[in-house]
């Protein structure tokens, strides 16, 4: 049975759930820096044998030009992400930092009406929109 997009995002944000909590556990004494390299060579490794043994192995470098600039735009941005969202983590709650970050949906939403011709419904703006208000109810605080 395939997957819709619906279960693969939600599966996404269990996961994610998940690198939060564990991320902050192992962040304990250790260097955001070095544990964001040390998650991304874990990550590079998983990668690399899923792709290789699930028979989608193609040599990379026979992609379009056009696809490896935005895959490297989108490997710098990944890379920022991360060194960020693992300060954060460092310093704050893992419950205050991960909602924060989610506020990408907003701003995705925003960039993918500007750049990529989207156009969510009133509806779907409404959901951004509450999304966006929580994350400045954390950021206000007490």
């Amino acid at each position: 049975m395939a997957f819709n997009w619906f279960l693969w995002a939600l599966l996404s944000a269990v996961f994610a759930a998940m690198t939060a909590i564990f991320a902050k556990i192992g962040l304990e004494g250790v260097d955001s820096d070095l544990a964001t390299l040390v998650r991304t060579a874990i990550i590079m490794a998983v990668l690399a044998g899923f792709v290789f043994w699930s028979g989608k192995w193609s040599n990379p470098f026979n992609l379009p030009s056009k696809t490896w600039v935005f895959l490297t735009l989108s490997g710098l941005a990944t890379g920022a992400s991360w060194v960020c969202y693992f300060r954060a983590l460092k310093i704050g709650d893992a419950s205050k930092v991960a909602p924060v970050d989610k506020f990408s949906l907003v701003l995705v939403a925003l960039f993918a009406f500007l750049f990529l011709d989207e156009r969510p419904s009133m509806r779907e703006w409404s959901g951004i929109l509450m999304v966006g208000l929580g994350v400045l109810i954390l950021a206000i605080g007490k």
